[in-house]
């Protein structure tokens, strides 16, 4: 019964550094930050972190403070142990200053976003991700007032299919990638590319329409669709997802093959296996196939080929490792595809590689 008591406690001993390594600090971390204008706190993150989404399990909440959660600029955060754990202590520096003789109070600065806000800002609220129907119902533009086939910002054009009950202010959009799930070929949604803002002068079947703004050319065919509430939450936490996960990058912006940091990449899993905005996911690089060249007879004089019996194994073939490439974060999540900025890149990404529950 001793022995067994002795054996437990043993154990419990062991554990303990387990427990308090669950969170790797950056070997040069500081033992105090004070936040500046321009920190992102992914950065601030990595500052004292190894892996910057491990934040939730060191920071520290304040109930004392307003808006715990949000750090300003002039916020001091200090690196402390509690139960031989580290956590990160905020004091909140000063958020407003008094006009005289009017004594108004003015907030000086703004809650540092968690990410570069020019790498996702285009992508908060355009584009969208849409079913087949939703595109294949709306109203569309039938023809212009000049019967050009381009209009721009300030023409009019005349569409089908406006309600009164749909309001007066539409965006316009245009069908563009059809997403697939490149392992069952279930279709994940259609992306609606966004061309411009049209506001309705007299409704009527067609109705009269302005185009107001306009940040590419819109054509005869494009679709309308109500304005979106554009209100959207900056101030997401970077976090790991801890259920397993597995999916693939379907779709890159701007055209380009490769992929690098802040880039907008497009994955092939959604609200539906439970991601949500702030996810953290390791990237890697899909293992290519190759050609055995050794089985298939290319090398005549080798330990695997001796006898020359490379007609057998002439269409030989080997899939490499997949390889860690890098991390990205999911910002926009829609019901079966999410968009996510990627935040690190240790090789070249593409198309088809493959995505992980983070570390």
């Amino acid at each position: 019964m001793i022995r067994r008591l002795l054996l437990s406690l043993l154990f419990a001993l062991l554990s303990l550094p387990l427990v308090a390594n669950d969170v790797v600090l950056n070997p040069d971390h500081p033992q105090r930050y004070e936040v500046v204008k321009g920190d992102t706190l992914w950065d601030i993150s990595g500052r004292f972190l190894k892996f910057p989404w491990h934040w939730p399990d060191i920071w520290q909440v304040n109930s004392q403070i307003a808006n715990p959660h949000l750090i300003y600029p002039g916020d001091v955060l200090s690196l402390v142990y509690r139960d031989g754990r580290p956590v990160l202590e905020l004091t909140r520096g000063p958020q407003t200053y008094k006009m005289s003789p009017e004594i108004r109070e003015i907030v000086l600065e703004e809650a540092i976003p968690t990410i570069p806000l020019s790498a996702i800002q285009p992508f908060l609220s355009k584009p969208r991700v849409v079913g087949e129907e939703v595109l294949a119902q709306a109203p569309y533009i039938v023809a212009s007032a000049d019967e050009r086939l381009i209009s721009g910002a300030g023409d009019r054009v005349y569409a089908r299919g406006i309600d009164e009950t749909q309001g007066k202010h539409f965006s316009v959009f245009r069908g563009g990638k059809t997403y697939l799930d490149p392992e069952t070929e279930e279709v994940l949604g259609y992306e609606a590319i966004y061309t411009g803002d049209a506001w309705v002068e007299r409704m009527g079947d067609p109705a009269t329409m302005e185009l107001r703004y306009t940040n590419r050319e819109v054509l005869i065919g494009d679709r309308l669709l109500a304005v979106e509430d554009e209100s959207y939450d900056l101030n997401f936490i970077p976090r790991k997802l801890e259920q397993p996960l597995e999916g693939r990058i379907i779709s890159v912006f701007d055209g380009v093959s490769q992929v690098g940091q802040y880039q907008v990449i497009v994955l092939n899993r959604g609200q539906r296996e439970g991601l949500e905005t702030g996810h953290v996911l390791s990237v890697y690089q899909a293992g290519k196939t190759v050609k055995d060249s050794v089985l298939a007879g290319e090398y005549q004089e080798t330990y695997f080929n001796t006898k020359n019996d490379g007609y057998e194994h002439r269409n030989e073939t080997v899939t490499l490792p997949d390889e860690h490439a890098g991390v990205a974060m999911i910002f926009k999540v829609y019901e079966k595809v999410s968009y996510a900025v990627l935040m690190k890149a240790t090789h070249a990404i593409h198309v088809n590689d493959k995505v992980s529950s983070a570390e």
